[in-house]
């Protein structure tokens, strides 16, 4: 059985390279939700006058991987104290938001922010009502793997995403299990 979970984090070609690699995640697919536009494009999107955010779908094996250790590790991996922002991404295409697709996922969302939280530090994370997904482009599905790593801003930004997963959540991941 396969349960879904719908995940905004800054750009989904980061985001996307960190699901990846955690043990239970059966597919991790980019895409655009929460915003007016009917079938977006990046373009549209990247301009910020959609609403839409940059996210990631994750499918996942509950009986592998919890969603609380799914929403823990996206915690763990993004910087959820920025506005509408990560690092030099800014807007709010790339706002860090969770989107229940039930409200078993809310509630565990909403625990997810507090644990997160704990340390001290600001949460500025949205819960927002699921919308409509639309799959990103062809082209940034599988970014990584494909053509992320001739990319300067994602040679910058993914690896130390890698490393802070395979440090703090090294049962969780392929690459460290392997």
């Amino acid at each position: 059985m396969t349960d879904y979970v719908t995940l905004a984090g800054g750009c989904f070609w980061c985001t996307e390279a960190v699901f990846k690699d955690v043990i239970g995640v059966t597919s991790v697919e980019s895409g655009y939700i929460g915003g007016s536009v009917a079938n977006p494009t990046y373009k549209q999107v990247c301009g910020g006058d959609t609403g839409h955010a940059e996210a990631i779908r994750v499918g996942f094996d509950p009986e592998q991987v919890s969603l609380d250790d799914i929403l823990d590790i996206f915690f763990a991996t993004h910087d959820p104290s920025q506005l509408n922002r990560q690092g030099n991404d800014v807007g709010t295409q790339y706002r860090s938001a969770m989107f229940p697709a039930s409200p078993e996922q809310e509630e565990a969302m909403q625990a997810a922010i507090t644990r997160a939280g704990e340390s001290g530090g600001r949460i500025v994370t949205t819960i927002e009502p699921m919308d409509t997904w639309y799959p990103a482009e062809g082209y940034h599905q599988d970014y990584w793997e494909t053509s992320g790593r001739s990319n300067p801003y994602c040679m910058a930004v993914i690896p130390p995403k890698l490393q802070k997963l395979r440090k703090s959540f090294a049962a969780r991941s392929k690459t460290v299990a392997a």
